[in-house]
């Protein structure tokens, strides 16, 4: 079959206003038809028989105007005929039943090709916000019209109890630059036709086409791809970039999908009795490394940076994924964009039929501006995701150097700090995220016997330490305000009661949402916190000698733009610390156990000498600026 290679950029349906190309690849197939379907889709008779070519290509130009009509396959394989869906349409029905031929021109919102893209940032500018989206928008005091769909996203200016901001406005308001979205291609273990229905997506279906059930009308195939778009444009309008969360690691099931149908197990890794390998744990997994298949997915993430206009892709267990795709995932994706994110989960979900030398683990991605989730780190701060065990913010001794190693971009600093990257760039620093616990549940669950205060202050002070440290920041929605899932761990398919951003906790913890946004603000005005070469790094950043359980830090800035001077102190004791200032003269608190100054404003600034008082559980800044 790998003779039957084919490089061209035509798959799937190709709409003009005077003919339709149909293009699918099934090397083995003995015959292969396509069916257009009428709108109601009661009559198929509109069925056309397609010629083989070369490189195992099928393909047929049917003349007139087929304009968003649906269409699928009819294919026989070992005098079998099947009928199945074109694993590259870019449009469907209701759960993806039948494909459609798109004509995007016509379903593009209005201003699409002209509207605002923000500008380009440093990588290490990024701040990144993970979020369903169901949950950004079900729960009733979310003010929210559309609620569970993309065009949650479009609605501004709402509020919720007591006046706070919801939606989109409160993502301006926190500061984030990048909307990281849980699975938004078709998947299929919700049922589109019934509203209401839960699943985190990680299930993929048809690679190229937006998941219905968060369109106002599923069974048009249309009305996803320009709700999807308006959703874009509108957050890009708003300074606001958008990820897709991509799941090619697996799908929800063999046998009878679309690539089983076309190309039997040529899509799968198997073992030689030909088994199904399963290092993602979901039955299955996709083979990167085979030349069409690594081809359908750098087709994928190309067709959705161009046409979507999106700006980024976090890979879900990339480290299933071939290094060779990786990195023309990457270069394939510069043409297009060259400040585009791509990032993703460094391991496996079990054990994989790809040889481990080939796979994307920790320290293959070193040069290849591919970014990797600093599990380290999340660890050292909390200790384990869904346990007992503990971090540095709650209560474990011995972790700092571990937090020192996420501090610093997990790059090689020096003989004691040797990280994973080569350049602060390819680490994403977190805490937590949509996996596991939520952060405020962990603390609910491992440390019990402290006051709710104290583990409010353990959520801060571990979302002050990822927003302080050199790397890409990445923050779990709603854990800038104590998001809880009631304490389930693994909330895929809870449904929207467990899962809901529940907007009036942003009413009732809005010290600790203001402390966060505040502190994302003066991370933004301090180039020094967020240096993108490890030299940098090595030459600006130095560690002060501290007591145990305490990481201190000082960034000696040479930007004009920057204070001179600044002193990063976590306390990780549920006691007040002093700690010597590493400079003589006047210094400045901006920030304390309960706010942060992020403008360094004269008016509200204690000023110091000699040593400083760090409260428990807290991280202070102080600066001098001279």
């Amino acid at each position: 079959m790998e003779s039957n290679i084919y490089a061209g950029k035509d798959l799937g349906a190709n709409y003009n206003k005077g003919d339709t190309l149909f293009k699918v690849w099934s090397p083995n197939a003995e015959k292969m038809k396509v069916v257009i379907y009428d709108q109601d889709f009661e009559r198929n008779d509109n069925v056309y028989d397609m010629s083989k070519g070369e490189k195992g290509i099928w393909e047929l130009k049917l003349k007139g105007d087929y304009k968003n009509k649906y269409y699928n396959y009819r294919i026989t394989l070992g005098g079998i005929e099947k009928e199945t869906q074109d694993i590259y349409t870019k449009g469907a029905t209701v759960n993806g039943e039948k494909g459609m031929i798109v004509d995007f021109d016509s379903l593009n919102p209005e201003g699409w090709h002209e509207h605002q893209i923000p500008t380009p940032l440093r990588f290490s500018e990024m701040i990144i916000y993970e979020m369903h989206v169901r949950d950004f928008s079900v729960d009733i005091n979310s003010g929210i019209k559309n609620k569970g769909k993309y065009l949650a996203f479009t609605e501004k200016n709402i509020k919720g109890i007591n006046g706070v901001s919801t939606g989109i406005n409160h993502l301006k308001e926190l500061g984030i630059t990048h909307i990281h979205l849980m699975p938004v291609f078709d998947f299929q273990s919700v049922d589109e036709s019934k509203e209401g229905q839960y699943n985190w997506g990680y299930d993929p279906s048809l690679y190229f086409v937006p998941e219905g059930s968060y369109s106002t009308n599923p069974y048009k195939g249309e009305v996803r791809i320009t709700e999807f778009k308006k959703m874009v444009k509108t957050l890009h309008e708003n300074n606001i970039r958008v990820v897709m969360d991509v799941v090619f690691n697996h799908t929800y099931k063999t046998g009878n999908t679309p690539f089983d149908s076309l190309a039997p197990k040529y899509y799968y890794r198997t073992y030689d009795d030909g088994s199904y390998s399963n290092g993602s744990g979901c039955g299955n997994e996709i083979a990167s490394e085979k030349p069409m298949v690594r081809k359908f997915i750098v087709d994928c993430v190309k067709f959705w940076a161009s046409e979507y206009k999106i700006d980024g892709f976090r890979f879900d267990l990339m480290a299933l994924h071939d290094i060779e795709t990786m990195k023309e995932v990457e270069k394939e994706l510069r043409k297009i964009n060259p400040n585009i994110l791509i990032y993703g989960e460094p391991w496996t979900g079990g054990c994989s039929a790809l040889d481990y030398n080939l796979q994307f683990t920790k320290g293959k991605q070193k040069g290849t501006n591919i970014a990797l989730f600093n599990d380290e780190m999340r660890n050292a701060i909390k200790g384990d995701n869904s346990g007992f065990s503990l971090g540095f913010v709650n209560g474990a001794s011995g972790v700092e150097n571990d937090i020192k190693k996420g501090i610093v971009g997990s790059i090689n600093y020096n003989e004691n700090l040797c990280g994973f990257a080569k350049e602060p760039i390819e680490c994403i620093n977190y805490v937590s995220c949509h996996d596991n616990l939520t952060l405020f549940d962990k603390f609910e669950k491992s440390n019990s016997e402290v006051s709710f205060e104290e583990r409010e202050k353990m959520n801060r002070l571990a979302l002050s330490i990822i927003l302080t440290a050199q790397g890409i920041p990445f923050l779990h929605g709603g854990s800038e305000f104590l998001r809880s899932k009631e304490g389930i761990d693994n909330s895929y398919n809870a449904g929207n009661h467990i899962n809901k951003i529940d907007w009036n906790r942003k009413n009732q913890y809005i010290g600790t949402f203001n402390y966060i946004k505040d502190l994302i603000a003066f991370r933004k005005s301090q180039h020094v916190m967020t240096m993108d070469k490890s030299q940098d790094i090595r030459k600006y950043l130095r560690f002060i000698d501290s007591s145990q359980n305490i990481v201190a830090y000082i960034l000696n800035s040479p930007y004009k733009e920057d204070y001179n001077h600044i002193l990063i102190i976590h306390n990780g004791n549920r006691e007040e610390v002093t700690i010597k200032l590493p400079l003589e003269g006047q210094w400045k608190v901006i920030a304390n156990e309960f706010e942060v100054n992020r403008y360094g404003v004269e008016n509200g600034c204690v000023y110091i000498s000699k040593e400083v008082k760090v409260s428990s559980l807290s991280t202070y800044i102080v600066i001098r600026d001279y």
